[in-house]
């Protein structure tokens, strides 16, 4: 999914594109061999969007750090980048002298594997098996690090290292539903009665945004309560027939337009972003937001109530994978200085440290995490995990396809369409973008 674009929104405000990308290239021709700068030899070029005070952010931060330490006289040039910027530029950015040494990078068949198959990344097979990566990373994790010759995830080489994995969750703020005397959402029936108690009180209980991912996941996590593995891999890996008309795709349109007209959603969230629908949460304005493991740490941070976490009730599957891809662009120039840096963020150290402010580490000592609220977090992702529950993200299967679901599921929610056509929409736009074989 364009889980950096999720987590580009869950922040309190980056710099303009614009302005970021001048300051890149402004680095860029500073910071090269020849350019009056730290030379390349002596530098590591290092890109990526995580937020100051998230989990990622902070661990970084700290790998930094230990990088430095251990390569004495090479300096990590690191620049803050936005999501959509990389997101629009990497495929020119990648084929010039401009690359980073390493990046930050969305995974999925759009986005990691499509730059795969062009060719702009570097194969890392070889320095996984090198460095043991492969080992820490549990088989539904390192799904997205393999791509094929068609950039499809799930095998071949592998040219992304995810340090972190991610999922969603019922977020709930167990103050309001104390209020009401509601049940914690621990079945879909604690769920629907919250909502509807909500609904007749006049407050709108589900945060959501219709003009980025939130509100395309909730149709997603709707069918996929209606799912297994097998609708999974066809519809994200092409193992098999997808039907847009299906029980569980009809089911979870059905549904949403449904929890529209109940006044569960609020037609005003059409044009909302993501960092609106957090913040609704944060200010106690929305009594439940379903999203990522993203938003935890700044919750940790920022929330002024008590709260609590559920798996959405249910269901085996929700939208979950590992997290976002260290990838080292073919044309970086210090390629050895980028494997030390991704080793680094893999130690038990910076794992620790991820785990302990809110991440979902891949390779920390369970003992090591000590605050209460990680621990949940944790705890439930192992669930997840352990009964194969990750579904990654709607997005993934075709290039282009998350501004279909934006603008579909938009019309979904004002009702200028109906859940027929709404499917037929997206069962046109899939088609056209799955690899002919």
């Amino acid at each position: 999914m364009l889980t950096a674009r999720r987590r580009v929104m869950a922040r309190r405000g980056t710099a303009s594109a614009a302005a970021v990308l001048a300051g890149s290239l402004l680095l860029a021709s500073c910071g090269g061999s020849g350019g009056g700068g730290t030379s390349d030899a002596e530098t590591l070029r290092l890109w990526h969007y995580e937020a100051p005070n998230s989990a990622m952010g902070v661990a970084w931060t700290a790998a930094i750090k230990e990088f430095e330490a251990q390569h004495p006289g090479v300096k990590v040039e690191f620049e803050e980048k936005s999501f959509d910027q990389i997101q629009k530029t990497a495929p020119m950015v990648l084929n010039s002298s401009d690359a980073p040494d390493l990046m930050e990078y969305n995974k999925g068949n759009a986005t990691a594997g499509l730059l795969s198959k062009q060719g702009l990344l570097t194969d890392l097979s070889a320095e996984v098996t090198k460095r043991g990566w492969d080992k820490l990373l549990s088989p539904g994790v390192r799904t997205t690090s393999r791509y094929d010759a068609n950039g499809v995830m799930g095998s071949g080489k592998w040219y992304g290292v995810p340090n972190y994995a991610e999922y969603t969750m019922v977020y709930f703020n167990k103050e309001l539903f104390a209020k009401y005397r509601l049940a914690e959402p621990k079945t879909f029936d604690d769920l629907v009665t919250a909502m509807d108690t909500f609904a007749e009180n006049k407050i709108t209980p589900l945060a959501n945004s219709g003009a980025e991912y939130v509100a395309q996941q909730y149709v997603y996590q709707l069918a996929l309560s209606r799912a297994d593995r097998s609708w999974v891999d066809s519809y994200e890996l092409y193992k098999g027939k997808t039907d847009f008309h299906d029980a569980a795709w009809t089911y979870a349109a059905d549904t949403f337009a449904d929890w529209v007209k109940k006044g569960y959603i609020g037609k005003s969230s059409t044009s909302a972003k993501a960092e609106d629908a957090g913040a609704s949460f944060l200010q106690g304005k929305a009594p439940i937001l379903f999203s990522g493991s993203w938003w935890y740490g700044r919750f940790q941070d920022e929330a002024t109530f008590d709260w609590g976490t559920t798996l959405w009730p249910g269901s085996n599957l929700t939208p979950g994978s590992g997290g976002n891809l260290w990838v080292v662009p073919k044309s970086a120039h210090n390629k050895e200085l980028a494997y030390d840096f991704i080793d680094i963020t893999m130690s038990k150290k910076i794992q620790n440290l991820l785990g302990n402010k809110g991440g979902v580490p891949v390779a920390a000592d369970t003992a090591a995490i000590t605050d209460p609220k990680s621990k949940e977090l944790i705890a439930n992702f192992n669930t997840l995990s352990g009964r194969d529950g990750l579904a990654f993200y709607p997005d993934w299967p075709v290039p282009g396809f998350y501004d279909v679901l934006v603008s579909e599921t938009q019309k979904l929610i004002t009702g200028s369409e109906k859940p027929d056509g709404y499917l037929d929409a997206l069962r046109e736009a899939y088609d056209k973008g799955v690899p002919k074989t």
